[in-house]
């Protein structure tokens, strides 16, 4: 097991939680800035006024980019499993 197999299974893991975080964040974003602009245009400075949408908006993400966050990390664990020999020689 060399030094770039390590890295290479760093860098893949990295890229799986990227993928599987990303669209989580960025809906998080959208709406957080979306609800600050609203406050300021309001001038409504409600500070748990911005998690409501937030949370609504991750459950939304979730259910129905759940099944693919799924099989993505499914199929990273099975492919990390399957190369568990290689890793332990």
């Amino acid at each position: 097991m060399g030094e770039d197999f390590v890295l290479g299974l760093g860098q893949e893991a990295l890229k799986v939680t990227v993928f599987l975080a990303a669209p989580l964040l960025l809906v998080a974003m959208v709406v957080g800035i979306v609800v600050s602009l609203l406050q300021a245009v309001t001038q409504v400075n409600e500070a748990t006024l911005t998690f409501i949408p937030k949370i609504v908006a991750i459950a939304v993400v979730l259910v129905i980019g759940g099944p693919w966050m799924i099989e993505t990390i499914t199929h990273y664990t099975t492919d990390l499993i399957t190369r568990f020999p290689e890793l332990v020689r």
